[in-house]
């Protein structure tokens, strides 16, 4: 199976983030050299905003983190996949996953109920190498593996990469995000990470993973211990927030999706500054 070219880094954010964004800041993203928009938030099924987005760039890619199996049924997602694709070969990227149980009151069995949502998209003709699966534990991963061009974990660290890549082996797709806040003030930046870390705080399929990766109950209890969240947000020079992503390049990554946790009208600026050091310009 062919990997997804989307270029070493993408940019992350929620769909509605990109709605707003005009067809000058699009541009510039894609002229940074990111390769990728990813588009998160559980978005309907439509994607009826995906083409403009798509439309207003050249060669930038867009990719869904994530579309929800339980809110967006098979059918209408494929035929959104099928109409974009058309539109726009090869540019678009369909991410699905099952959330978590907290949001959703019919969730249920979420292994067997991804695995009969990709036999659906296998059914309404979704390649498999053009989709990717939202993957914390192993039998997801390898899941993502074998149903879909791989796996795309949320809220991570360079040491689940690794051991991400192991389970998945070298030729599945491998894009896990990181989160980023473009200030050299420790104390500013963990009050900015840990604000975006309350709502995971409270769903157990990221305390279980952080859990595995070895953090303690006083980590992953609110607020979040200081060492959970320079785990999982990158702070500082800029400098050293390019060499905290590329950590997941040396540990498999194919594609680090990037999370700047700044307003949107200083996202381009800060996109900006980390093209230099993470090798885009």
């Amino acid at each position: 199976m062919t990997k997804p070219d989307l270029g070493t880094f993408g940019v992350f954010g929620h769909y509605a983030q990109w709605r707003q964004l005009s067809r000058e800041q699009l541009r510039d993203i894609e002229a940074l050299g990111y390769g990728a928009i990813w588009a998160g938030g559980s978005p309907p099924a439509e994607l009826e905003w995906v083409e403009p987005i798509l439309g207003a760039t050249d060669s930038l890619s867009l990719a869904t983190g994530i579309v929800n199996i339980w809110t967006a049924a098979a059918g209408p997602v494929a035929e959104s996949f099928h109409r974009i694709d058309k539109e726009y070969p090869g540019r678009f990227l369909l991410g699905i996953g099952v959330g978590h149980p907290e949001a959703h009151t019919e969730y249920k069995k979420p292994y067997d109920a991804l695995t009969d949502y990709l036999a659906e998209l296998d059914r309404y003709g979704v390649p498999a190498d053009r989709r990717v699966v939202a993957a914390l534990g192993p039998q997801v991963l390898k899941l993502a593996a074998r149903r879909s061009a791989g796996a795309h974990p949320y809220l991570t660290t360079p040491e689940h990469t690794a051991t991400a890549r192991d389970l998945i082996g070298p030729d599945a797709f491998l894009a896990p995000e990181h989160k980023v806040v473009p200030t050299s003030d420790a104390e500013a930046a963990r009050a900015v990470g840990r604000k975006a870390l309350q709502v995971y705080l409270d769903l157990a399929n990221y305390l279980n993973n952080w859990k595995r990766l070895g953090f303690t109950d006083a980590d992953v209890a609110k607020p979040g211990s200081d060492a959970l969240v320079d785990a999982v947000v990158a702070y500082g020079s800029t400098e050293a927030i390019a060499a905290r992503l590329r950590e997941h390049l040396t540990a498999g990554a194919d594609h680090v999706p990037v999370q700047v946790l700044t307003g949107t009208d200083k996202l381009v600026p800060a996109l900006a500054e980390l093209a230099g050091p993470l090798g885009l310009q």
